[in-house]
């Protein structure tokens, strides 16, 4: 199997889970119990009331013409209610929220900057760190060194999150006051505001999931500086550095991204702890909001988008493994 038909197979398959994941959420928020139009109706709420209402948002349609609809809508948009008093949603429609009186779509799209702000700086650190660490302490296997990082790497696994969160803001922004305590100022506002409130949630992100990434790393490295071809170039008289940075190290991150692009498509979809203790209202502040307020158009629509991100970061990871690795594909044949 040629890359291009991969990558193709791969595309497919990733639309055909997407597509699954939606049936999955919408059987699974959409059939509950609460009923979303008794929700909107208000208090008092008569039967006529209701009937209308429920009418106005499709919810008296059977779950199948219900679910037809919601897929419908994600690609030619949706209409709710008729005449002037009509909602219009256009596409693409992953629900509209009667509470807050918006579109699921744009209320995403109003809360990711703040959520993609976090994930991707916090990634890029949390990947230097990690697989900085895991090299040295491959390296220096069996040293203090060695042993201090791994000690250390036991306890950024270990440590809730939202522990380092909350010890963070009492230590750099309450007691020393060098950061923020939370809050989220818009890149195109003021940048250095925007850089100054975001490096405090990175440094705590990225220390906690630079643990998992320096003890894959270090495994990985040790594992490669092992391997028959590491012998044969140290034979050859063939530089340390290149030996570990570009042969050892480029098999060795294989399995790396794989972890990096499924932390990174997670993180996206919402970092909901980092996002509460820091006060920063995105895609986790998002979903909180909506399991509260039982908003389960925001909630299916917001669930959505986050387990696309995933699939999409696991597709170009991939992608990636079979440029990188033509094995990845040939295997496949």
């Amino acid at each position: 199997m040629n890359i291009l038909a991969y990558i193709g197979k791969r595309i497919a398959s990733s639309l055909l889970v997407i597509l699954l994941i939606t049936l999955a959420l919408f059987l699974i928020f959409f059939l509950l119990p609460t009923n979303p139009a008794q929700l909107s109706c208000g208090k008092p709420c008569t039967p006529e009331q209701l009937s209308r209402v429920s009418a106005f948002m499709g919810t008296d349609q059977p779950w199948y013409i219900q679910m037809g609809s919601y897929i419908a809508g994600i690609f030619v948009g949706r209409t709710f209610g008729t005449g002037g008093g009509a909602v219009v949603c256009d596409a693409p429609c992953l629900g509209y929220s009667f509470r807050l009186n918006e579109s699921v779509s744009q209320l995403i799209a109003d809360r990711f900057p703040v959520t993609a702000s976090i994930a991707v700086g916090a990634a890029v650190l949390w990947l230097i760190i990690g697989v900085a660490s895991g090299v040295w302490a491959a390296l220096k296997r069996d040293t203090l060194v060695d042993r201090t990082l791994l000690g250390l790497s036991v306890v950024g696994v270990s440590a809730p999150s939202y522990l380092i969160g909350l010890l963070a803001v009492i230590a750099f922004a309450l007691s020393i006051q060098i950061f923020p305590s939370g809050g989220y100022v818009n890149f195109s506002q003021d940048p250095v505001q925007w850089l100054y409130h975001l490096i405090l949630p990175w440094l705590v992100l990225a220390i906690l999931s630079a643990a998992g990434y320096t003890r894959i790393t270090r495994t990985q490295m040790i594992g490669e500086l092992s391997q028959d071809y590491i012998r044969t170039a140290r034979s050859k008289g063939v530089p340390e550095s290149v030996i570990v940075f570009k042969h050892a190290l480029r098999n060795a991150m294989l399995p790396v991204m794989t972890m990096f692009g499924l932390d990174l498509g997670g993180l996206l979809g919402g970092a909901v702890l980092t996002e509460k203790v820091f006060s920063m209202q995105g895609l986790g502040a998002l979903l909180l909001d909506s399991v509260s307020n039982l908003d389960l158009q925001v909630l299916v629509g917001a669930t959505l988008f986050a387990a696309v991100l995933v699939i999409i970061a696991n597709l170009i990871v991939d992608i990636c493994y079979s440029l990188l690795d033509p094995r990845v594909t040939l295997g496949r044949n």
